[in-house]
């Protein structure tokens, strides 16, 4: 298992520097999406639409405020288009991320684990937790990318890794998007509720998945 943390650890580290970068130069803040959103919904509805997927396909490359673009984007584009934008950026990441780890994903684990055996460890480690992983992904930033690049990286076949992402995604996008759609200024209760809501089930998953990784190592 310490194996594929480092992996993972390493890779979330080289994705939150692209936030903190893009926090200090003052990009693909809150206050910035939801200005370009603005701009893009008085040029036309597609725009908007592309826009809201372009900024959640960055995603992979540079941190962004995914939640906040998906409750946004169910506020500017009402339900269900805003969770078709959506769910249509993040699947673009999240794809990417998994080509592009497929292809080159050895390379990066031969870097950080020389030793042959510690990155077979690694596999065989994120083959038993990585569904767990992949489910559970959206409790927090930066770990969408990471589990998309590791599925990659250790060859989990890609309709099995779809699916694991579907699941996982599909609920997190609907609720969102729905939750900004019937939000607004001046009553942002459902999007706070929801996002309040989201987080929760999603640590209290990953809270009982740590337990039982637990009890496993232990017996």
């Amino acid at each position: 298992m310490k194996p594929l943390i480092k992996v993972m650890l390493s890779l979330a580290t080289a994705f939150a520097l692209t936030f903190i970068v893009g926090r200090v130069l003052g990009i693909l803040t809150v206050e910035n999406v939801t200005h370009w959103l603005e701009l893009a919904g008085r040029v036309d509805p597609l725009w908007l639409a592309g826009t809201v997927v372009l900024l959640l396909f960055l995603d992979l490359f540079v941190a962004v405020p995914t939640l906040t673009i998906t409750i946004l984007g169910g506020f500017f584009l009402g339900f269900p288009a805003g969770a078709a934008a959506a769910f249509t950026g993040m699947s673009l990441a999240a794809f990417s991320g998994y080509g592009i780890s497929r292809i080159w994903g050895d390379r990066v684990t031969s870097f950080l684990l020389r030793n042959e055996g510690d990155r077979l460890d690694m596999a065989q480690a994120f083959s038993r937790n990585g569904p767990a992983m992949i489910l559970l992904s959206r409790a927090a930033p930066i770990v969408p990318e990471v589990t998309a690049c590791m599925a990659g990286a250790t060859r989990m076949p890609f309709t099995r890794y779809l699916g694991y992402f579907s699941l996982s995604t599909l609920p997190y996008v609907a609720i969102a998007s729905y939750a900004g759609s019937i939000s607004s200024p001046e009553s942002p209760q459902p999007a706070i509720y929801a996002a309040l809501a989201l987080y929760a089930v999603l640590w209290v998953g990953w809270y009982l998945f740590r337990r039982s990784s637990r009890k496993i190592v232990d017996s």
